[in-house]
């Protein structure tokens, strides 16, 4: 029985990997769930159904398994300042540096930042790098008299910004990602960590001179 669970466990990785590298390169929306299959070797064309149930499992599958990689690279991180008394550096750091490692933890060629650019707009998806990056950002925003960085800032002006890191984050990952897939990297994936940390602070603290009245948050 442990042999079966073992077996099936992998059969169940290498159809996430398949599915990964083809949504990445493709779209989610053009690739079926047959091409997966074919692209994972298997000869079984029902294996996203058997293995998974359906295709909206298959991709939540996906996103777990990139959060926990990303929780993993955290855990092993030394502990980063945060509470009220944080720095926005300190808070977008702790955010991000996590999902810069474990982009870089992964085998070459890798998929996973280009998956989670595409996966982004899919209408039933969440958005699990931008949301995570922009709930920190309101967080600080909430308690602005500890962050320093936010005094004189609308709140409005804030929460336009906050909307702009998970794209600009995944972006640029995606962007890198290729780069180092088809042998054409500079630098490192630290040095893209930090090189977006440093962007994402200087556009969350820029002085602001013009309204952002035209975002629509509602009741958010």
């Amino acid at each position: 029985m442990e042999t079966v669970s073992r077996h099936g466990e992998k059969a169940r990785e290498i159809l996430l990997d398949a599915a990964e590298e083809l949504f990445a390169r493709y779209g989610i929306d053009a690739v079926s769930n047959r091409k997966i299959a074919e692209h994972a070797g298997t000869a079984n064309h029902s294996a996203i159904k058997y293995h998974f149930g359906s295709r909206q499992d298959l991709l939540e599958a996906m996103l777990q398994r990139a959060m926990d990689g990303m929780r993993r690279c955290r855990a092993s991180l030394p502990s980063a300042a945060g509470g009220p008394e944080a720095s926005l550096r300190e808070l977008v750091t702790v955010q991000a540096l996590p999902w810069v490692y474990s982009f870089d933890a992964l085998g070459r060629p890798s998929w996973r930042a280009q998956f989670l650019y595409q996966a982004r707009l899919h209408p039933e998806l969440p958005s699990i790098v931008g949301d995570s990056l922009r709930a920190e950002v309101l967080d600080a925003a909430a308690q602005s008299q500890a962050i320093r960085e936010f005094e004189g800032i609308p709140e409005v002006v804030v929460k336009s910004r906050a909307l702009i890191l998970g794209p600009m984050f995944l972006g640029l990952c995606a962007q890198y990602e290729r780069t180092v897939n088809e042998g054409r990297q500079r630098g490192n994936w630290e040095s893209v960590g930090y090189f977006l940390v440093d962007s994402m602070v200087g556009m969350l603290a820029a002085p602001s001179t013009a309204p952002a009245d035209f975002m629509a948050f509602g009741d958010d």
